[in-house]
């Protein structure tokens, strides 16, 4: 009987990061007395390119060479604590145009809206659940691993942001984070002040509604008008270029282990009907179901691929009701059960390169 498995993409797409934000980075190391040359070009990363805060470079080098900024500083959590430092400034308009909102919640709206002028690859979205805001960030290319340090230092800069822009003294009621949980978990405590969960289908910084939409302060929209003009500028056309069934696969990620994401789900959130949902995806030659069950073998897969990671805590991440449940399902994509790929994955003899 043959039966179709679904593929699993390993080729690297093209993507990039500006430049602007290596700069509170290579500050820090240089005041760590670490010595860059060699660091940066194990990335090949040159000093020219870094003169130019608008310059791109490849995404996967520069999250690879956090995690050795991490090791060279001998700091796991370097990233963590350089991102408790942050400051709008150090966002270029973005961080900005953070400050200026009026409320917590429009903030990361337009975080999630503008991300991709400063980098690609990314899926940041808001969602609303059960009296709380969700925050999520994650780098979609799953070949760039790993990539603790950028995880850490995304939300450990973005809850500065909210403690620095609206109150000093506000903590995330629960933090997530995709990788395993680090052996100390003590400096994230401190910084977070608030629980943290490993091993989860995304990065996540949940805040409560309360919080969220409590005004701040009046908004000059003329300057915010000027600066969302300048950011749709630095995107270009990639929104108007965007693919509907992108549309569709972000909301799965977003809402995928928190809330059942049915077919009518995403239509009320894309704001048409099941059938328009339907036709459009069928335009490309897909479905929402196809579309879930890529994305679910996808992170399956990744967070099989971590050490420590068992298949019931996989299984509960991807909202299934238990892991024999789920065991099924991921042998039905793609044709062995998800304890092999765990061991294979985990196997002393794989040595991952640096673009695995």
């Amino acid at each position: 009987m043959n039966t179709a498995k679904t593929s699993i993409a390993t080729t690297r797409s093209v993507t990039y990061i500006r430049v602007s934000a290596f700069t509170p980075l290579m500050d820090t190391l240089l005041k760590s007395h670490v010595f860059l040359p060699p660091l940066l070009a194990r990335h090949s990363i040159s000093m020219r390119e870094l003169k130019d805060p608008y310059a791109l470079i490849p995404l996967h080098r520069y999250v690879a060479f956090l995690e050795d900024a991490a090791e060279a500083a001998g700091d796991p959590a370097f990233a963590a604590r350089l991102g408790a430092h942050f400051k709008p400034a150090d966002m270029g308009p973005m961080g900005i145009l953070f400050s200026l909102a009026p409320t917590i919640r429009i903030a990361f709206e337009r975080i999630s809206k503008y991300v991709n002028a400063l980098q690609s690859a990314t899926n940041s979205g808001l969602a609303e659940d059960d009296g709380a805001i969700v925050w999520h960030y994650r780098i979609s290319d799953r070949t760039i691993w790993p990539r603790r340090q950028d995880a850490e230092y995304s939300l450990a800069a973005s809850c500065q942001l909210v403690r620095s822009c609206f109150s000093t003294g506000l903590n995330p009621l629960e933090v997530h984070f995709e990788h395993e949980s680090p052996e100390d978990t003590g400096p994230l405590a401190r910084l977070f002040r608030a629980p943290i969960f490993f091993g989860q289908a995304n990065n996540r910084l949940v805040y409560s509604v309360e919080d969220a939409d409590r005004v701040y302060r009046s908004e000059d929209t003329q300057l915010t008008m000027i600066l969302e003009h300048h950011l749709n500028d630095l995107i270009g056309e990639v929104e108007a270029q965007e693919a509907f069934s992108d549309k569709v696969r972000l909301l799965i990620q977003l809402y995928m282990g928190r809330r059942p994401v049915t077919t009518r789900f995403l239509a009320e959130e894309l704001g048409i009907s099941v059938r328009s949902l339907q036709r459009q995806l069928g335009a490309e030659g897909l479905s929402v179901r196809q579309l879930m069950r890529e994305h679910r073998a996808e992170l399956a897969t990744g967070l099989l691929e971590q050490s420590g990671t068992s298949v019931s805590d996989v299984a509960q991440a991807l909202g299934y009701a238990d892991s024999a449940v789920f065991s099924r399902a991921f042998k039905q994509w793609t044709g062995a059960p998800p304890r092999m790929s765990a061991r294979a994955s985990n196997s002393p003899s794989r040595q991952p390169g640096p673009d695995d």
